[in-house]
């Protein structure tokens, strides 16, 4: 039986997560103590967002496996943070495609390196499938920027993603409805030059009022 892609991330995660315990398990060692987790939520945020599900951190990407719902499982199995550390230690430096079935690993190997990878590490396993945790408070700038500045380039963001288009081109001159629907449905009106269904649609993901500040965020930033 072919698994929906969620849950074969799932257990592509949760493989690599068996062999990093094994080694913990041989070692006996704790990992970094000492890492810098709030370096490591800003560092999520701005790499790893756009691709993945981290409730901690606010994100919504679905390009990646859902970390919330890879780890809910394998906590649930008695993995511990140390060992969930270091699975993600594991994938930053060597990641796994998408899909078994896949050619394309769409993730960067050492997308974040040293020092930064280990923070980003703790982070994730500070946070990752924990009962209880909820989402940050709506704040549009840092939501563009958790979400959307990993793909789009946006001056006043400081993002420079070119996955998506380049939003200080595209954006002034277009209607808040507009903007609106490339946010809820951006299958709706694909930009030339870029494929459709790379983006995730934000419909479910954004309340009413959320779209509307998010929308006003990127005119303001656009001089609009």
């Amino acid at each position: 039986m072919r698994l929906p892609r969620s849950r074969r991330q799932v257990k592509l995660i949760l493989g690599a997560a068996a062999s990093v315990a094994a080694l913990a398990a041989l070692t006996g060692c704790d990992l970094q103590e000492d890492a810098d987790t709030e370096r490591g939520e800003q560092l999520f945020t701005e790499k790893c967002g756009g691709c993945h599900v981290l409730t901690g951190a606010g994100t919504n990407g679905d390009i990646g496996p859902d970390l919330d719902l890879a780890f809910q499982d394998a906590r649930a199995s008695g993995m511990d943070q140390d060992t969930i550390e270091g699975v993600v230690q594991t994938q930053i430096a060597n990641p796994r495609p998408a899909d078994p079935a896949d050619t394309t690993v769409y993730m960067p190997a050492n997308l974040v390196e040293g020092e930064d990878a280990e923070a980003v590490a703790a982070y994730v396993a500070s946070v990752a499938g924990l009962p209880g945790i909820e989402a940050p408070e709506f704040i549009a700038p840092e939501f563009f920027a958790a979400n959307c500045g990993g793909c789009h380039t946006l001056g006043a963001a400081g993002t420079t993603g070119d996955i998506g288009p380049n939003l200080d081109d595209v954006l002034p001159g277009q209607s808040p409805a507009q903007i609106a629907e490339s946010i809820a449905d951006p299958s709706a009106q694909i930009s030339s030059g870029f494929p459709d269904g790379v983006m995730p649609a934000y419909a479910d993901t954004l309340t009413p009022k959320q779209l509307q500040q998010l929308v006003q965020y990127l005119q303001q930033s656009v001089g609009g």
